[in-house]
């Protein structure tokens, strides 16, 4: 049911999050850091299959904080098919993406997730996930946002 991805899950992991964000990301680079992060150890992509289907996708990046003064698995991407959702399916990828986190001597968990995603929102929540902190964040090319919105 898991396993760590591969670069033949590329298209899949691509199909999944393009859903996730509502918009279509340029598939060139999407391939390019897909690949590059698989050979990196500071990053876990967990696959979730059922019936040789890719149906979810936890993307982890491990990285030593200061302010900690220790590791971090930080939950970069996680979906999963609309179709297979609301059947515990998100819970176990979560768990596994726990234990993997801890396997590789992180000491917590964390995620960003847009505060248009209530229902995101309750399944953290659920998996016992504090909310202590804001994220905030400058576009540095283009234009200046005023309005939030999914796929930026």
């Amino acid at each position: 049911m898991f396993r760590k991805a591969t670069f033949n899950d590329c298209d899949a992991v691509y199909n999944l999050i393009c859903d996730m964000e509502k918009t279509e990301l340029p598939k060139g680079r999407f391939s390019e850091i897909f690949n590059e992060q698989l050979s990196d150890n500071h990053y876990y992509c967990l696959i979730c299959e059922i019936d040789d289907r890719i149906v979810g996708v936890l993307n982890l990046r491990f990285e030593n904080q200061l302010h900690h003064a220790a590791k971090i698995a930080e939950i970069m991407e996680f979906v999963v098919d609309e179709n297979y959702r609301n059947k515990e399916i998100g819970r176990k990828i979560f768990s596994r993406a726990c234990d993997i986190a801890k396997e590789n001597g992180c000491i917590q968990i964390e995620v960003a997730c847009n505060q248009l995603r209530i229902d995101t929102h309750r399944f953290y929540d659920r998996e016992d996930m504090n909310n202590f902190h804001y994220k905030f964040s400058k576009p540095l090319e283009g234009e200046t946002y005023v309005d939030n919105k999914l796929g930026r």
